[in-house]
């Protein structure tokens, strides 16, 4: 069952309070999860029962996605802004440098997470800010087209799409190599998710000029690339290797740029792997 914490954050204008709404199950070493930009904690789902004989999981909706509240103004969607959100989220929650495992924007924050020391280890699931010019102006593309198509669909189209396995895979195949395994009910809430995205726009705005060019030296790192990701091209993971020469790099051959859902067994071992 979820539930929403409230805490306050410095900003450049004062203190503001930030919501967010977060699944908290399983025991063992605290392990917090982060999904991707337009997506919600539901993303996580096919892992979190793998992951939760192990580990206490927290699954997060950042801010402005899911079902937490936009960022109050003050407060920006830059890395550094939500990456100190999420430090103040684990203060709040009474949680000391849990391991961290994101997916795409998530991946990038929990790099950052790892790069502020306030982790003990990261996985980076198809991390954001290994991208070249051309990548990310392919990325933010298709992403605006999947916002856009989310915004103009009525209901009854989404939930008529998502009962066929072909009407999932057209919904969803940039993001799952196997998108017929998504059931329609996940579909339609993660559909509904990135129409209802309020923090979508000034997060993308945030992305272009990222760049995630920082070693991450004093905790375990595994960077994990889908062979068939159609947003991030795996070629990415190559980059990422190089800038942080400690990190473990590890295909998935068989998944997509979200690959919770296309191996979940894959992703639960590099996960729980990692957090060692």
């Amino acid at each position: 069952m979820a539930t929403t914490v409230s805490f306050a954050v410095d900003s450049a204008v004062g203190r503001r309070v930030v919501s967010v709404s977060y699944e908290r199950t399983g025991s063992g070493e605290p392990l917090v999860l982060l999904h991707g930009i337009g997506h919600h904690r539901q993303a996580w789902d096919p892992v979190l029962r793998l992951l939760a004989a192990e580990r206490e999981v927290i699954a997060v909706d950042l801010p402005g996605f899911g079902a937490s509240g936009a960022l109050p103004d003050g407060l920006a969607y830059d890395v550094r802004t939500m990456a100190t959100v999420l430090g103040s989220f684990f203060d709040t929650l009474g949680v000391v440098r849990p391991h961290v495992a994101g997916n795409s924007l998530g991946g990038l924050l929990a790099l950052e997470l790892g790069r502020m020391g306030l982790v003990r280890s990261v996985t980076a699931l198809s991390p954001a800010g290994f991208w070249t010019r051309s990548e990310r102006r392919y990325a933010f593309g298709v992403l605006r087209a999947m916002r856009g198509a989310a915004l103009s669909m009525p209901m009854p189209m989404i939930e008529r799409l998502s009962s066929s396995s072909a009407g999932r895979t057209a919904l969803t195949s940039t993001i799952y190599a196997r998108p017929g395994r998504r059931s329609p009910g996940a579909v339609v809430a993660e559909t509904v998710a990135l129409r209802e995205a309020t923090g979508f726009r000034q997060t993308l705005e945030a992305g272009l000029t990222v760049a995630f060019t920082d070693d991450v030296p004093d905790v375990p790192v595994s960077i994990a690339w889908g062979g068939k990701d159609r947003l991030l091209l795996r070629r990415q993971g190559v980059r990422a290797k190089h800038v942080i020469p400690g990190a473990r790099l590890v295909r998935l051959p068989d998944c997509g740029h979200v690959p919770m859902n296309d191996d979940p067994a894959a992703v639960a071992r590099v996960i729980l792997d990692t957090s060692r």
